[in-house]
């Protein structure tokens, strides 16, 4: 059995998912990349394998519950251990509220709350066997304020739940060794959110609105995941931590 620590990263091939990959190898951490993107996932696969990193890839429907079961079962088989899970996976549909389709909502909340509830259940059973794990949820600034720039009710319902889900799965679970904290990005540059910054009034609103005038990177939100997974971060439990430039100060 491998002693090197192995983390799991839900939404993994893109964004701040492959960003949390990238730096999780530079801290010695072997990555387990899942998500249902196969292209995306099979360019981040060549991409680490080019670079000798040693890692596992799978294509995960995350909504699917046998899919995540099985799926951690191939990692705890091949690597014999869980020690961190990134539930970094999630979608968003922006439209006001009189005219979001109970699909819709479910569709959010399917992602974004359960898939993550699923997830960290499954991962909390190695975990508990082993004594020890940590889980690092990515929660949103707008899971811990109203505001945004666009209606987006059922994101920022989801993303709430997922703040409270950390305190609570974290005072569970301490006892086991398991120690589970989120962060909360503020809009952060990303292939899912180009074509917004595209438009130089909506980059002059965040500006506006974020007292550091600047946005955020993926690696931004990447580094303050990876210290929250680390020993760093021993005594921090049921903590959200925003990367936010100050939004939420004001």
């Amino acid at each position: 059995m491998s002693s090197q620590r192995v983390a799991v990263i839900t939404g993994a091939a893109k964004g701040i998912g492959w960003a949390t990959v990238e730096a999780f190898v530079a801290a010695g951490v072997k990555p387990v990349l899942f998500d249902r993107d196969v292209a995306a996932l099979d360019e981040a696969r060549r991409a680490l394998s080019d670079r000798g990193v040693e890692h596992l890839a799978q294509s995960v429907d995350i909504t699917d519950e046998a899919a995540v079961v099985a799926a951690f079962a191939a990692v705890e088989n091949h690597y014999g251990r869980v020690d961190i899970l990134v539930n970094n996976a999630g979608i968003a549909i922006r439209r006001p509220a009189v005219d979001v389709s109970v699909a819709d909502w479910q569709k959010v909340i399917d992602v974004n709350l359960t898939a993550l509830f699923v997830c960290s259940r499954t991962a909390a059973r190695s975990m508990i066997r082993a004594g020890q794990g940590a889980i690092v949820n990515v929660a949103s600034i707008m899971g811990l304020s109203g505001g945004g720039l666009y209606p987006n009710a059922s994101y920022q319902a989801s993303k709430g739940a997922v703040v409270n889900l950390t305190r609570a799965l974290a005072v569970e679970w301490a006892a086991s060794g398991i120690r589970v904290n989120a962060v909360a990005p503020t809009w952060v540059r990303t292939e899912l959110t180009q074509k917004m910054f595209d438009d130089a009034d909506i980059v002059a609103r965040i500006h506006e609105v974020t007292p550091m005038r600047q946005l955020a990177e993926p690696a931004d939100i990447a580094d303050a995941i990876v210290f929250l997974a680390s020993e760093r971060a021993r005594m921090i439990t049921g903590h959200t931590l925003p990367v936010d430039g100050g939004f939420l100060a004001q």
